[in-house]
């Protein structure tokens, strides 16, 4: 397992993904080419993967996201070291906090 700040990267077998996960839209690249796995909401910074890979968005935000590294990839943050992620799936998990009597009864930890 991985991690970068809020962001937990699991690695999974491919037997393991999903089957409704390969018929997502291929989440879009941001302006500089990554795939933005977390962009935080104080300082627009992102958690984000430079190289070849696909991302899978899921639309419920209590369900992981997935992401696809056919030859492996980086994450990179502006205030994170790198990590060098080898190929492979992995299940992307941001870190939640708890919010008594909120709505949805949780939020995602700001970064």
């Amino acid at each position: 397992m991985f991690r970068q700040g809020d962001v937990l990267i699991a690695p999974i077998p491919e037997e393991s993904v999903p089957a409704h996960v390969r018929e997502l839209p291929p989440a879009p690249r941001d302006a500089r080419g990554r795939l933005v796995l977390a962009l935080g909401e104080a300082t627009g910074h992102a958690h984000a993967v430079v190289g070849p890979g696909t991302l899978f968005l899921d639309p419920s935000p209590h369900v992981p996201d997935h992401l696809h590294l056919p030859s492996g990839g980086r994450v990179v943050h502006e205030e994170h070291d790198a990590i060098s992620l080898p190929k492979g799936w992995y299940r992307v998990i941001r870190q939640r906090e708890y919010l008594p009597g909120a709505p949805g009864a949780f939020s995602f930890v700001a970064d």
